[in-house]
Order: C-alpha cells, then structure tokens, then sequence
C-alpha cells in the first residue's frame, strides 16, 4: 500500500492502546477489520490520503521520498510533511507536553511504558550554579 500510495502515517501509541497495538501487529487485515476489532477510528489526515488513528496523541503524516530494496523488505525514507497533535498536551505557552500522553514503546519482541523524563537539551554540559555547589559541599 505504501509503494502504491507514496504516503504513510507513524501514529505514536499510548500505554492505553498496547492490546490493540499488539492485535493489530499480529493478525492479517485480509480475514479481520482490525480498526473494528480493536474499537479504533480512522480519522483524515491533513496533507496525505493516509489516515490517522484518532486515539493516537500524536501523528506524522509521511510522503515517500526514496524506497530502498534490502532482500525481502523495502525501507521507505520520507518527508514529514504534516504533524497532528492531540491539543490536550499542548500548553498555554503552545509548549508540546508529550510526556503526559503515556506512550508506548516496542523493542525486542516487549512493550515498555514511556514518558519519564530523564534531562532536556544541553543539561549534560551546563554549568552548576553556585547555590547548588555550595548545597552540596554542606
């Protein structure tokens, strides 16, 4: 489909989806409407003819830029071309507050629950202030 199309979407799934996520990753679609199986709603994109999963906190609509033939798969490069966000973890500073969707992670055949912030930008080498300094020498 996404040779055929040239678009796709990454929708970011939520602790909340994992079953579905997981259903949807393991059955055919040929045999089962997946969408309805797993109570999921398709919702329009606003660049691509893709559609998004509504339930999704955040999705990005992808448009092919190269297909890369690896053997038996395909690896599609892509453009972001659009970014549709769930208004909820946007703040009243227009800031993206994703931590709080409570997403997902697959690796290795396991999911894991996401979201715990661990530093930001350039905390690695800023420097200390002196309050903090002299708090830890006491």
């Amino acid at each position: 489909m996404i040779k055929e199309s040239g678009e796709f979407v990454i929708n970011l799934t939520t602790s909340a989806m994992v079953h579905s996520v997981d259903f949807c990753g393991v059955r055919s679609g040929k045999t089962v409407d997946k969408l309805e199986v797993c109570r999921l709603h398709k919702e329009p994109a606003s660049q691509i003819s893709a559609p998004l999963i509504a339930e999704s906190p955040l999705s990005l609509e992808c448009r092919v830029t190269e297909i890369k033939p690896l053997g038996t798969h395909d690896m599609f490069l892509a453009e972001v071309v659009a970014v549709d966000i769930d208004e909820r973890y946007i703040d009243s500073k227009g800031k993206l507050n994703l931590q709080q969707a409570g997403l997902m992670s697959y690796a290795h055949g396991e999911y894991f629950a996401t979201g715990r912030k661990l530093g930001e930008f350039g905390y690695s080498v800023r420097k200390k202030s002196k309050d903090k300094k002299n708090s830890q020498r006491k």
